[in-house]
């Protein structure tokens, strides 16, 4: 069944309604509180739901059946260790976030270990989080091109800028209302086709559980074996996950900046720890959209083999789906990634500011600068990430895995210096950056020399950053490492960085 004109006209009609809705956010964006914090006016269930956008965006759709489609339901074991990681965040470090007047997740840094350690940790974030970005804005490339039949140049570009445009306009508070539709709208569509595969399918659920079986147990979840290599196993997920997801929920700005704008710590703990419920049902319901198209496929093969699991998804919406529905899951699909697209400029451009900008080269000027200064940033990450879009469309692995690793490398060294942070007064600023170093050299040798999987990254980083960072703080006389961990500890708040 063709994408039809009624299809597109839906599409187009979805995408302008979302850019005019928060592009209105603009009238109340007078200070750098408003614009990269919402003025912490917003509810913490409306946060909850932008979490879980930012966190799995258009990947977890296109590519989260794919995973299930060539393999099974393994990776909701990774899931597992995102849950445990939501509880060590919501009480090792939103309390400590909200003991002062932050904007950024790099500022605790400096309080603990000085300027230097604020300024690695913020630029390992701004580098990470443009690689991860860029592969999620080449998956909405994936969808928009099968659409529209345009290039893949042309498909970032449209997307690009109409999700820059409401991002420049309305800030955070438009990310986070945003969000918390496209999230409904996004799940909703999925729910739908997986009921419309079902009532194609012959036979429907009681086929797909068949063909399941008899391909090898597609429906299993836990794997108790043991393997350095293999990313989708028990205990690989559980603790591979837990220490992958503290790092992208407490120490990676796109996530901690949603934290920092609910109303209080309680109600940040509330939304977080609600987020991991949300992930949970969403990865399992993406997972088994998986395992039914596969079914679904053995009946009614592909006129062509997929050439990457990413296409498996979108491929079905577009073809088999009845005029205008397939419009409407177009325009869902297309909804998560704009959702994690505008959080990511957002966060991009506070870090930017906040971080670089305004304490170091423009310490006094007005907040009308600054939010000028601000929307510059957004645009210049916009085109940055667009950038990287267009290199990513020629590497052949899932896009989901590939964003994971590129952010398991560094995630691991600025996990480890956190905890090096929190965990003991007796670190250094000088220990913490040893220690990261040495992570980021460790992890260019596993990556490169070894078999090990991307979910082992974080994990090694950590400890390497953690083990290291104290052995060289003890090196130094221990008097003067207290001293400068306490005086830093004991200015509280940030002066006006």
């Amino acid at each position: 069944m063709a994408f039809s004109w009624i299809d597109l006209a839906v599409v187009v009609a979805y995408l302008l309604a979302i850019t005019a809705f928060g592009a209105q956010f603009r009238t109340g964006q007078r200070t750098l509180h408003d614009y990269f914090l919402g003025g912490r006016r917003l509810p913490w269930w409306a946060i909850a739901l932008s979490i879980v956008c930012a966190e799995t965006s258009i990947l977890t759709i296109i590519s989260t059946p794919g995973i299930a489609y060539r393999s099974n339901l393994g990776f909701l074991q990774l899931v597992l260790g995102y849950l445990l990681a939501r509880v060590v965040v919501s009480f090792l470090l939103i309390p400590r976030y909200f003991a002062g007047e932050l904007y950024t997740a790099y500022q605790l840094i400096e309080q603990r270990f000085g300027h230097g350690l604020r300024l690695f940790t913020a630029g390992l974030f701004l580098l990470t989080r443009a690689l991860a970005e860029g592969v999620r804005v080449f998956a909405i490339s994936i969808v928009i091109s099968i659409v529209f039949k345009t290039g893949v140049g042309i498909s970032l570009v449209i997307i690009g800028l109409l999700t820059l445009l409401y991002t420049l306009e309305g800030g955070l508070t438009a990310v986070i209302w945003t969000d918390a539709i496209q999230l409904m709208i996004y799940v909703s569509g999925t729910v739908i086709a997986l009921f419309v595969a079902l009532h194609t399918l012959p036979g429907g659920w009681s086929e797909v559980v068949r063909v399941a079986q008899a391909a090898g147990g597609k429906f299993t979840v836990f794997n108790f074996h043991f393997n350095w290599s293999q990313p989708y196993l028990f205990w690989t997920g559980l603790i591979g996950g837990m220490f992958l997801n503290t790092a992208s929920h407490g120490t990676d700005q796109m996530i901690v900046q949603q934290l920092l704008a609910a109303r209080t710590r309680r109600q940040s703990q509330a939304a977080l720890l609600a987020s991991g419920v949300l992930v949970l049902l969403q990865f399992s319901l993406f997972l088994v959209v998986g395992v039914v198209l596969y079914a679904f496929y053995q009946h009614f093969p592909p006129t062509a083999p997929f050439r990457r699991p990413d296409q498996i998804y979108p491929t079905f919406v577009i073809t088999r789906l009845p005029t205008g529905l397939a419009g409407l899951l177009t325009a869902a699909i297309l909804a998560a990634g704009m959702a994690n697209l505008s959080a990511a400029f957002n966060s991009l451009a506070s870090s930017s500011v906040m971080d670089f900008y305004k304490p170091y080269l423009r310490p006094h000027a007005d907040d009308r600068h600054y939010l000028r200064v601000s929307r510059l940033m957004t645009l210049f990450w916009g085109i940055v990430l667009i950038t990287i879009a267009l290199a990513v469309q020629y590497l052949q692995r899932s896009a989901l895995e590939l964003a994971l690793t590129v952010a398991s490398v560094p995630y691991g060294s600025m996990l480890g210096i956190f905890l090096l942070g929190v965990l003991t007064r007796r670190a250094t600023a000088r220990g913490a950056l040893v220690g990261a170093l040495s992570a980021l050299a460790t992890l260019a040798y596993v990556v490169e020399f070894t078999r090990i999987a991307w979910t082992w990254y974080v994990a090694i980083g950590t400890v390497v950053t953690f083990a290291i960072g104290l052995l060289v703080s003890f090196a130094q006389p221990r008097r003067e490492a207290i001293a400068a961990g306490e005086n830093r500890l004991r200015q509280g708040k940030i002066g006006d960085a």
